[in-house]
């Protein structure tokens, strides 16, 4: 073994760190800078100063991500997203201009299946930007998400508002995902097998009918 070569790796591991966290750092420029309120250079450099020292003192740790993009769960992700976003835009404007009707609030619990702390805290985003819901709490050891949301009955009742957070975070798995977490989820694999389950069963092979009669199992009390 060389004796030169841990020496060598170290600053490079460093310097690539360092080359990581400029994206983190700029944000941080800019939102000093916004809170000034005034956008000079003056403030901006101050901005990145107070960023680099923030990021030297406190290092945020590494968060592991195995996952992988799939194009077609992105574009599915967005759209159902901007979809829900829509319509319960629409209904708190209904609210809004109907000050007879009273809505019932409610905090349901929520067991999420994806065991990844990215997973999760993209699951909880996604929930909270989608108005009328809010996550309020989030166990990370335990998946178990609390979120409040506006109106119960216009969410067609607690199991409906339950189901739509575990949908939301299927779709953000298929998008994000790695297979071996879809698979520990209780999911079937992207693609093929997905596209011979809406075809009909006499498009599905004896190894992925065992992956689906699995699954109907697992969901049954």
């Amino acid at each position: 073994m060389n004796p030169y070569g841990a020496t060598v790796a170290r600053p490079r591991r460093r310097r690539r760190a360092w080359w990581t966290r400029w994206p983190i750092a700029i944000w941080l420029a800019v939102m000093w800078t916004l809170l000034w309120g005034e956008p000079t250079l003056a403030n901006l450099l101050a901005g990145f100063a107070l960023a680099f020292l923030v990021l030297w003192l406190l290092p945020m740790p590494r968060v592991g991500f195995e996952g992988r993009v799939w194009i077609p769960g992105m574009v599915t992700l967005l759209a159902a997203f901007v979809r829900d976003v829509l319509v319960a835009a629409a209904h708190l404007a209904w609210y809004a201009i109907s000050p007879k009707r009273t809505p019932h609030g409610a905090i349901i619990r929520v067991q999420l299946r994806s065991h990844s702390d990215v997973l999760l805290t993209i699951t909880a985003q996604f929930t909270s930007l989608v108005p009328g819901s809010v996550v309020v709490e989030a166990h990370r050891l335990t998946g178990l998400v609390y979120v409040h949301v506006f109106d119960a009955e216009i969410s067609g009742g607690i199991e409906e508002a339950r189901a739509t957070v575990l949908e939301q975070e299927r779709r953000i798995m298929y998008a994000l995902a790695s297979d071996a977490e879809l698979a520990a989820a209780g999911y079937p694999p992207r693609g093929l097998l997905r596209i011979r389950k809406e075809l009909g069963p006499q498009h599905v092979t004896e190894e992925e009918r065992a992956v689906l009669e699995e699954m109907r199992e697992g969901e049954e009390p």
